[in-house]
């Protein structure tokens, strides 16, 4: 009779593990709180706090609820153990090691949560999308990162929003917004941000030259009122056009004046929402983006700063590119960050970005370690 001792062992301390990245102690006292307010009669009042603590309400259940059930899975396994060590029952050894390696993979999964360090990487993410050098290749470029990216949204369970989208001159989208909703959102995609780099044989090229193009993109928590870091933003700061909201390629243009742009004076910032019905809701939804994006400056400018204090050097611009794409006269995706690459470039621009997110993380945490 094999002897699961010290495999059972290991789930206990991978259990315990658990039990502080998921910060247990701290939900059970913050449940009942969630209860209580979620069951407030006039809670729906105000629906983007109701949608919040809600949203609370149902990840703090179920991170508790998934504590305890591994828990209790790894004691079934444990009492399967022991009865059959005691009547010698060799039959059990397949079902005991189907169960170990379960939770075995399923501790492996759960312990990505631990590389989420940061306050907002639970939050939903507004992801900019825009087209850099290149011509008609960088906007066709800018397009396939937009599917590529709600591919990956989509396969992961995730909510894909289009908020504005401007077509290209020749080709593709001079640039795209999109809110991504569903949990750690925002911890994933924040590994996407920078400069992405594609070198193809070009279809816009008669010669059928090889071309590089670049394409950027931007990821910013959407912060609640009330959270953390959230922005409050002074109306004489804000200037705000609108304009008839279209359709792809001009199919379809609005009679009315729906759309809104909003420009934050003191920094040039703009955004622009045009898929609700009224300006009133596209204003709202515009300014919720601009400060997300505000929030995300100002978390440059202090990671900016500290990187100042250290000696680092600071690469910015369409030199400083975090990901090359290569489609000719090989295949490979490289991140020149982490080093993780792979040669099944169409799974990557079809989604396939877990592996790329992950090894950022764990090259993230290495960093701050180091440091």
């Amino acid at each position: 009779m094999r002897d699961f001792t010290e495999d059972l062992k290991a789930l206990r301390v991978r259990l315990d593990e658990a039990h502080q990245y998921l910060r247990i102690d701290e939900l059970t006292a913050r449940q009942p709180q969630l209860e209580a307010e979620s069951g407030r009669p006039d809670l729906w009042d105000d629906p983007d706090r109701a949608r919040q603590v809600t949203g609370e309400l149902s990840s703090v259940t179920a991170d508790i609820e998934l504590h305890a059930d591994l828990g209790q899975r790894i004691e079934d396994a444990e009492t399967l153990a022991e009865l059959a060590r005691e009547l010698e029952d060799e039959t059990q050894e397949p079902e005991i090691a189907a169960a170990i390696a379960g939770l075995a993979r399923q501790f492996s999964e759960l312990e990505l949560r631990s590389l989420f360090s940061g306050e907002h990487d639970e939050l939903d993410a507004l992801v900019s999308v825009q087209a850099g050098e290149g011509g008609a290749d960088a906007q066709d470029w800018a397009e396939m990162l937009e599917r590529m990216f709600t591919r990956w949204a989509q396969a992961h369970g995730y909510d894909v929003e289009p908020v504005d989208r401007t077509e290209g001159s020749e080709a593709g989208i001079s640039s795209a917004e999109l809110i991504v909703r569903g949990r750690y959102a925002y911890g994933w995609l924040q590994s996407e941000r920078g400069v992405h780099r594609l070198v193809r044989m070009s279809p816009f090229n008669a010669q059928g030259k090889r071309q590089t193009a670049f394409a950027a993109l931007q990821v910013a928590p959407m912060l609640h009122e009330g959270d953390s870091g959230a922005i409050e933003i002074p109306d004489d700061e804000i200037e705000m056009q609108v304009f008839r909201a279209s359709g792809a390629g001009g199919q379809h243009i609005n009679k009315t004046s729906s759309a809104v742009r909003l420009i934050h004076k003191p920094t040039g910032i703009v955004v622009s929402c045009q898929v609700e019905r009224s300006q009133l809701q596209n204003r709202g939804k515009a300014l919720v983006m601009l400060q997300a994006k505000l929030a995300e400056r100002r978390e440059e400018e202090r990671a900016a700063e500290m990187a100042s204090i250290k000696g680092e050097q600071q690469r910015v611009g369409f030199g400083s590119q975090i990901r090359s794409y290569v489609l000719q006269p090989y295949q490979m995706v490289k991140d020149l960050r982490t080093e993780h690459e792979t040669g099944n470039v169409e799974g990557v621009l079809d989604g396939d970005l877990d592996p790329f997110m992950e090894a950022w993380l764990r090259w993230q945490r290495a960093s701050a370690t180091a440091s």
